[in-house]
Order: C-alpha cells, then sequence, then structure tokens
C-alpha cells in the first residue's frame, strides 16, 4: 500500500472507529450498516455524486449542503448524516471508500462476521452466491458477507479477498501466469 493510501486509510479508521461506537452505543449498527452499503452503492452509480465528494472545485459549504442534502434524500441516519457534514467540514469526503471499508470490517467484527470481496467475471446467480457462502464459511470458520462486484476483465472465473487472504481463480489470472512461463522458456 502506499504512503498516500495508508494515511488515508489511517484518517478514515478514526472516522470509523467514531462513527461505529456511537452506533454500538445507540444499538443502531444495523441502520448504519444499511447506509453504509446505500452511500456505496450511489458512489458507483451515479458520478455526480462521485465528483461532488472527490471535487476540490467545491468549497466545503457547497460539499456540506450537498452531501447533507444527498444523505437526507436517502433516508439515511442521523449519525450518518452527522458524519458526513463532518467530513465534509473537514474537507474528508475523498475518503468515503476507506471509510466504508473501515466501517464494514468493524461491524462484521462486532457480529463476528467477516467480510468477503468477490470479483466475477460475470453476475453471480443466487444459488453460486450461497455456494460460495457456504464455501467460505466451512474454509473461515464465521459468518460470511459477501461483497459481490462485476469485472469482465477477468474474462472467467472469481478473486476472492477474505482479510488479507485472496483466492485468485480468474482466466485473466491463468493467462498472465502461462505467459509468465512461455517467456521464461523462450
Amino acid at each position: 500500500m502506499s504512503e498516500t493510501a495508508s494515511i488515508s486509510a489511517g484518517i478514515a479508521l478514526r472516522y470509523a472507529t467514531a462513527a461505529f461506537e456511537l452506533a454500538k452505543e445507540g444499538s443502531s449498527l444495523d441502520e448504519v450498516e444499511r447506509d453504509v452499503d446505500a452511500l456505496e452503492a450511489a458512489m458507483t452509480d451515479s458520478s455526480d455524486f462521485r465528483d461532488l465528494v472527490s471535487s476540490p472545485v467545491y468549497t466545503r459549504e457547497e460539499q456540506g449542503g450537498a452531501v447533507i442534502a444527498v444523505a437526507e434524500r436517502m433516508g439515511l441516519s442521523e449519525n450518518v448524516k452527522n458524519l458526513l457534514g463532518l467530513m465534509a467540514s473537514r474537507r474528508r469526503l475523498f475518503l468515503l471508500p476507506h471509510l466504508f471499508r473501515a466501517l464494514r470490517a468493524l461491524i462484521s467484527e462486532e457480529k463476528g462476521q467477516v467480510t468477503a470481496e468477490v470479483a466475477a467475471a460475470a453476475p453471480l446467480t443466487d444459488g453460486q452466491k450461497e455456494r460460495l457462502g457456504e464455501t467460505l464459511k466451512s474454509s473461515v470458520g464465521k459468518d460470511i458477507k459477501m461483497i459481490v462486484t462485476v469485472d469482465e476483465s477477468l474474462i472467467g472465473g472469481l478473486v476472492v479477498k477474505v482479510g488479507s487472504k485472496m483466492i485468485d481463480t480468474s482466466v485473466a489470472s491463468r493467462l498472465a501466469k502461462l505467459q509468465n512461463a512461455m517467456k521464461e522458456v523462450g
């Protein structure tokens, strides 16, 4: 991890820890988890929202007002709304992706779960997700919360990240290994 990413992750972890503690104290962990899922989906789906969060062109006040309006429109909890407002006032909205990861990890740990990030070459069916979840649960020994994304560049197969472990069964990875082996021979 680069030094800048490490610093950003560290700052985001402090925000995530504060939000987690407030949510735990108020018995609203599930609500905060839903809000994080909704915000992450909004960032994935909306280039305007991504621009608002990452662009230095907007003033603190503009970012703060816009992000609070978005949070209200999405029906997010007061804790998450306040967190977004605080982050906007400190020019820290660009940390949201790191914040999402950190908050998910804290909530999963509290629930005795492990988060698995799964990248698939094509959308997985419900049956495939269920079988993958069961397989991961049996190998890890904890309940699994899967975050599944589609990455067509994989050509086929999956890339699964659970904690610090990564399992790459993608066709793209196998082709790269084959290409490296061919270079070594020739």
